[in-house]
């Protein structure tokens, strides 16, 4: 550091250490030359705070963490039951907008370091703005000063004795006195001249004030001197009003008094400006006013002194004088000053700290105004602007006209005087008026002051305006709720009396409000104990209305403009309806007599809100407003002050409805029907039902079926349909709706609710079903024993055990359907998936009358199977529960579902059987699942069973395929050691399969038992012919060329070779086999016949007649075709190889056209007839 520098304009040395020092001291309040200065601290403690157009950094802090944090409460509601690209999508946009608002608010942040220096400034400004108002003061008591001299006042009058010697001797006889003073100096008097002559001033003071002076008894409380020392003077105090010193001109009788100095005896609060504006002693022009006044006053009846020169007039009026048997009284006459000046200048200052408060944000709502001489201060406070009137355009009606201002308080300075049967007067107490009785008489005798005490005060009236803010209020209990108002001189607080008076008015507002809300057309809602309670919070009263569950709305008067506003509890869950409030408050102002109803729609929006709030947090669909007709909603009951769509998932013509009266909630389940010939689609209320929630939260015992289903509202509720329509007893509901008047409805009771309106539409079109075809019911308890494989059982509710299935018979339910004998009495019928938001399904269970156990692949391990997806069947129980994914055809499916079922269940009980009673020890049971039922009918030759379009008129068909399953080798080993033939070896196809379509129709006449086993009869007496045409047609292809496929080989031309002729077979009716031989025109026949006979005839000859089928008297099936030539020979050949090769070969009968043989030995004959026929044809 350097110590010593050059300045760099003049060059000339400083010392930088010493003008640190003196910045330093002169910031520290002292200059080098010893002069006190005050510090910047001090200056600034002088500024006046000003907080207008600010709001605190906390506040808005915490209105955005509110905010943020009610946002971030809704979102873990709801992002569960989004999926993830919403819940990712929500998210980012959530966070995109915080982040801006927390961005706004850091910046804000920043901005808040300089608030120190911006308070400044506004501190700074309006210390600016008052001495601007001082200096205009000022100009305007010049001003007053001019206008207030006398136009005649002039200068003194010459000196004329001086002239008078100019004249005549042409020079001066003498100097004037104030050169004289000025040149020749006074010997000072020394200490104890001084001290001497003060001693006896005071003692002419005490004998004077004790013997002649009267003294007010208001002034008797005095001393003269002081405690130290003599000082020739006498002060008087006056409590609560001033403390004056005077003192006396001389010794004499007659000399009067003078003024020496007073000090007021008051304390200005409030505001600290107001202390400098009014110090308690005045000084400057002020103090010499009141001493000239107070001398004058004090002088009044004195002579003028013999030195002066008064200027006389010929205006001038004289002296007065005293009247006969009146004694001067200067003491009263400066008492009667002093109080009028104390109260006058407490008056000023009130008057000036309520323009203070209008300087500082009160401008436009409070109106100042000093009358009758400046001793009247009239403040009127809610100034309210009259309302716009535009040319032309008249006021609306049915806007009530609000007074312009809320009330007057009026402090004035008065006369304080007693009444005539106390003597007149100012007013005293009697001690007082003793007193001063007795000095009168000790002082005066007969005689009487030549003026009287003037007895003044303060009176401090409060007039409460007519219907201010729309409401009346007795205003003599307003007024005598304030007590008596006075100006403390030891506070002089004009903001404070305001400020009572104002909280006293918005106090009896509030309650008037507070009335009306309970005893007037809103005390259904608003009596209870506890609904609307007047608080205070902070000094100042609000009205606290509890709207429902833990909502409360705080209505307050602003003190200051006289506006109501209402504002929530300042929680962090109520953040987000702050702007309703806002506007709510805003249209209040407006009208404030609409207070009542704005809380009512209030209250109900804010249940709406919470309901609405409630159903999102489950993602149901919502809807505030339905297109209903008002003759539409009068259906919900004449006490609807709102209501809540909530629209079914599964069942978008359902809703249910939260409907909101004044006590409670109501909850109605009601079906729509939308009219699209109207303009607007307009919806109709085809259907309502009323649910007993205190039954579903309370008695979980009680049906699905106990509501009340109706057109009309609860109070009146018409009993209509089956079973369900049991009345609520009035005093149970109305006993519970107390219980629960703060419309706190819970989430998971609004769940319940909802699955409850989901099964009751679930049960009501099952319902209709079965009274649609006139099948009775009736509701039973559900059971535990209801089969439900692992995958139902994800299907849960915690009302799925209480709510009732329903209970068929099925001889009502299964009349007319196939196999009604298989199921036992009772069917159960039990919708599923009503509390979730899959589709609704409905699982109807029947127990079988006695237990067929699955066998096959499909069967699986388990006692319980799935063959399909509506079918469940449990083995153990033989309980086969059948799934309908659509409720309104629920009925169809399970019938057309149990057609198939219980005709295959019907089949593998038949199959069972047959290889007991007709001792078919190869009939056997492959395959059974409720949808296919797979049997051998004979060795390894199988068919499988199903059946489709049960419900169909003409009564469903049959699907029968053939196969084969695995060789049991006990039964298709032949009887001798040669290698096993062809058909076991290679070709393993079952040869009925080409009879389907034949033998499919089996099934469809008479009952089914019976038909079966004509079925498998036919299948095991036809098959030695269908296996051996199979092996024919099949040796032939193998035989012939695969081009050719064994019908021959063709020329050139194209003609068949005649020699190398071909087998074909074929299929004409049930048991009716052809084998077509060479050229299409020779066909050998195969019909089957009672007891397990087989007619082997030629196809050319008819069974029945013995003719030969010509061409011209030929049937369809024998057009072209040509007798075999010498059949009978043939045939005849063939029984005896057949016979010679098997002597127990029997039952072969020949016939005129063909052969008729069992089918035990049909083989050995149709293989030796066809090798016949074979060479023949070859030759």
């Amino acid at each position: 550091m350097i110590p010593h520098a050059v300045d760099g304009q003049n060059g000339m040395p400083f010392d930088m250490q010493k003008q640190k020092a003196e910045a330093l001291a002169v910031l520290n309040g002292a200059q080098a030359n010893g002069i006190y200065e005050p510090t910047l601290e001090e200056l600034e403690k002088e500024l006046p705070v000003v907080h207008d157009g600010q709001v605190p950094l906390g506040e808005l802090l915490s209105r955005v963490m509110q905010a943020i944090y009610a946002e971030l409460c809704e979102l873990a509601e709801t992002l569960p039951n989004m999926s993830d690209m919403a819940r990712k999508r929500t998210l980012a946009d959530w966070v995109v907008k915080t982040k801006k608002q927390v961005v706004k608010l850091y910046a804000i942040t920043k901005w808040a370091r300089d608030a120190e220096t911006v308070q400044k400034c506004m501190n700074i400004t309006a210390f600016l703005m008052n001495q601007n108002q001082q200096f205009e003061d000022v100009m305007r008591g010049l001003t007053y000063a001019r206008e207030s001299l006398d136009p005649a006042s002039r200068l003194r009058n010459h000196d004329l004795l001086t002239s008078l010697d100019v004249l005549t001797s042409g020079t001066y006889k003498r100097l004037p006195s104030g050169i004289k003073k000025s040149i020749i100096p006074v010997v000072p008097l020394t200490d104890a001249e001084v001290s001497k002559t003060l001693t006896d001033m005071e003692d002419a003071l005490r004998y004077r004030l004790r013997m002649h002076e009267i003294i007010p008894v208001e002034m008797s409380q005095h001393y003269i001197g002081t405690c130290q020392n003599a000082n020739g003077r006498v002060h008087f105090t006056v409590p609560k009003l001033f403390k004056a010193s005077i003192c006396l001109r001389g010794a004499e009788k007659d000399d009067g008094w003078f003024f020496v100095g007073v000090r007021f005896l008051i304390t200005v609060g409030g505001d600290l400006t107001g202390t400098h504006e009014f110090p308690p002693e005045p000084t400057g022009v002020l103090k010499r006013h009141m001493a000239d006044e107070a001398d004058s006053r004090m002088a009044f009846y004195l002579p003028l002194p013999e030195e002066s020169d008064p200027v006389v007039g010929p205006d001038t009026p004289p002296r007065p004088q005293l009247l006969p048997g009146t004694v001067d009284a200067p003491l009263i006459r400066l008492f009667n000053f002093l109080q009028i000046m104390s109260l006058s200048y407490q008056l000023e200052i009130l008057w000036y700290q309520a323009q203070r408060m209008r300087s500082l944000g009160w401008s436009d709502f409070l109106r100042t105004e000093m009358t009758n001489g400046r001793k009247t201060l009239a403040v009127s406070y809610w100034i309210r602007q009259p309302p716009p009137s535009i040319p032309g355009r008249p006021q609306p009606i049915t806007r009530p006209k609000l007074p312009l201002h809320g009330g007057t308080l009026t402090i004035s300075i008065v006369e304080n005087r007693a009444t005539q049967q106390a003597g007149g007067g100012p007013a005293r107490s009697p001690k007082v008026r003793m007193l001063a009785e007795l000095q009168q008489k000790a002082k005066l005798g007969d005689a009487k002051p030549s003026d009287e005490v003037e007895g003044l005060k303060f009176r401090v009236r409060w007039e409460p305006t007519k219907n201010a803010l729309g409401v009346p209020i007795d205003q003599d209990d307003a007024v005598s709720a304030v007590g008596e108002l006075i100006v403390d001189a030891d506070n002089i607080d004009f903001e404070s009396i305001l400020r009572t008076v104002i909280e006293a008015h918005a106090k009896a507002i509030l309650r008037a409000f507070q009335l009306q809300l309970q005893r007037g057309p809103t005390r259904a809602i608003f009596s209870p104990e506890g609904k609307v309670t007047l608080v205070s919070e902070g000094g100042l009263n609000a009205l606290r209305v509890h709207l429902c569950a833990d909502e409360v709305v705080i209505v307050s008067i602003d003190t200051r403009a006289g506006r109501l506003s209402l504002r929530d509890t300042g929680d962090l869950a109520a953040a987000g309806r702050g702007p309703r409030f806002a506007a709510v408050s805003e249209r209040l102002n407006e009208s404030p007599t609409m207070l009542l109803d704005a809380l009512v729609r209030l209250r109900f929006a804010t249940i709406i809100d919470l309901a609405e709030q409630k159903a999102n947090y489950l993602g149901l669909q919502i809807f505030r407003q339905r297109n209903f007709s008002k003759e539409e909603l009068l259906k919900l009951g004449p006490s609807v002050r709102g209501s809540m769509y909530i629209q079914l998932a599964n069942f978008p013509n359902h809703y249910l409805v939260l409907v909101i009266t004044d006590e409670e909630f109501r909850y109605a389940l009601i079906s729509v029907k939308v009219l699209t010939d109207t303009m607007y689609c307009n919806m109709v209320m085809e259907d309502i039902g009323w649910l007993d929630v205190q039954r579903i939260r309370g008695d979980r015992g009680t049906g699905i079926h106990d509501i009340i289903v109706g057109s009309r509202s609860p109070d009146n509720a018409v009993q209509i349909g089956l079973k369900r329509k049991r009345d609520l007893p009035n005093g149970a509901s109305r006993s519970w709706s107390r219980e629960e008047t703060s419309f706190n409805i819970e989430t998971q009771l609004l769940r319940e609710l909802y699955a409850y309106c989901c099964a009751r539409v679930a049960y009501t079109k099952v319902e209709l079903q079965f009274k649609l075809r006139g099948i009775p019911y009736t509701h039973v308890n559900p059971s535990s024993d209801v089969p439900l494989t692992p995958d139902l059982f994800h299907t849960q509710s915690s009302l799925a055990r209480f709510v009732p299935a329903l209970c068929v018979q099925s001889t009502d339910i299964l009349s007319g359907a196939p196999a009604a004998e298989a199921a036992m009495p009772n069917i159960r019928v039990i919708p599923l998936n009503w509390w979730s938001d899959k589709k609704v399904q409905v699982v109807t269970c029947v127990k079988l009358k006695y237990v067929q156990q699955p066998v096959g692949k499909r069967a699986g391990s388990s006692d319980i199977i799935r063959p399909s997806k509506r079918i469940i069947y449990d083995a153990t129980k033989a309980v086969v529960s059948f799934l309908s994914e659509d409720v309104d055809t629920c009925v169809d499916e399970f019938l057309e579902e149990w057609a198939r079922v219980s005709k295959m269940v019907v089949i593998a009980r038949e199959v069972a059987r047959m290889a007991k009673e007709k001792k078919w020890q190869d009939v056997r049971l492959l395959s059974f699942d409720l949808q296919t039922v797979e049997f051998a009918y004979s060795g390894d030759y199988t068919v499988s069973i199903s059946c489709t379009d049960q419900l169909s008129p003409t009564g469903g068909s049959f699907d029968l395929r053939f196969s084969r399953c695995a060789p049991i080798l006990a039964l298709l080993r032949p009887p001798s050691l040669a290698p096993p033939p062809p058909l076991f070896t290679q070709h393993r196809t079952n040869p009925h399969e080409d009879a389907e379509p034949y033998l499919r129709h089996i099934l469809r006449h008479g009952p089914l038992a019976p038909s079966l086993h004509r079925l498998v009869e036919l299948l095991r007496d036809t098959l030695p012919v269908a296996v051996e045409l199979e092996t024919m047609r099949y040796t032939a292809g193998e035989a012939k060329s695969p081009v050719a496929r064994g019908r021959g080989r063709t020329t050139a031309t194209g003609n068949i070779i005649a020699h190398e002729a071909w087998v074909d077979t074929f299929v004409k009716g049930v048991g009716w086999y052809r084998v077509l031989y060479g050229d299409l025109r020779h066909a050998l026949d195969f019909r089957l016949m009672t007891g397990q006979r087989i007619a082997i005839i030629d196809g050319a000859r008819s069974l029945f007649r013995g003719e030969e089928l010509t061409p011209s008297t030929s049937t369809t099936d024998a057009i072209g075709l040509q007798p075999i030539s010498d059949f009978s020979s043939l045939v005849l050949d063939a029984i005896r190889s057949v016979r010679s090769g098997n002597s127990n070969a029997g039952g072969i009968a020949p016939i005129d056209v063909g052969v008729v043989c069992h089918k035990g030995v049909v083989t050995a004959v149709t293989r030796a007839l066809h090798e016949r026929i074979l060479r023949q044809m070859k030759q």
